[in-house]
């Protein structure tokens, strides 16, 4: 059950209507956010589900748990009014397996993952956790910036952001409680 009220013919899409209906100004420019972060991230679609996939299980948002960017996110953007054509999907990469969502709440542990898949968890558990100390950790930012460019790390550290606020918004509400079957669709 939600903690605002959401109408029951609202349903299918609780967040569209909560950020519509309650903040519009402020809901229109987090779905512009969350957009922009979907169609201008260009980090390959493994490394960023591996920090979306990390920080949904640590917000503990339910949708966003359910969610696998190489089914869902085309239709999702195409709900929004997106632009699937420059889409992180689109622009190609691996599309991950269960086994690779599986294995995330393990990720130290698991030897699916590659030195950019690994810091990108690490970077999304650090956010989350730990920000106070991140700045301070040389010898983390030393291996970040041998596998990451400055603008993919200023991305990362934006996409992250973006998930953490979303996923806490639609969680901490209880809309993650209410049928979002909209957006868990596969694009056709």
């Amino acid at each position: 059950m939600p903690n605002v009220d959401v109408p029951p013919q609202n349903g299918a899409d609780p967040l569209g209507f909560v950020l519509g209906q309650y903040a519009p100004e402020i809901g229109s420019a987090a779905g512009n956010f969350v957009r922009s972060v979907y169609q201008s991230l260009r980090l390959p679609l493994r490394v960023a589900e591996a920090a979306r996939y990390r920080t949904a299980q640590i917000n503990g948002c339910l949708v966003c748990q359910d969610f696998r960017a190489g089914d869902h996110l085309d239709g999702y953007l195409e709900s929004i009014g997106g632009d699937t054509a420059s889409s992180l999907v689109a622009r190609g990469g691996q599309k991950p397996d269960e086994a690779f969502y599986q294995a995330v709440s393990d990720w130290k542990n698991s030897s699916l993952f590659n030195t950019q898949e690994r810091l990108a968890m690490d970077y999304s558990e650090r956010l989350a956790e730990n920000p106070r100390d991140l700045s301070y950790d040389a010898d983390f930012w030393s291996e970040m910036r041998e596998a990451f460019s400055d603008s993919e790390i200023t991305e990362l550290t934006l996409a992250i952001g973006c998930w953490m606020a979303m996923g806490r918004f639609t969680h901490a509400l209880g809309l993650d409680s209410v049928c979002m079957t909209d957006m868990l669709q596969p694009a056709a």
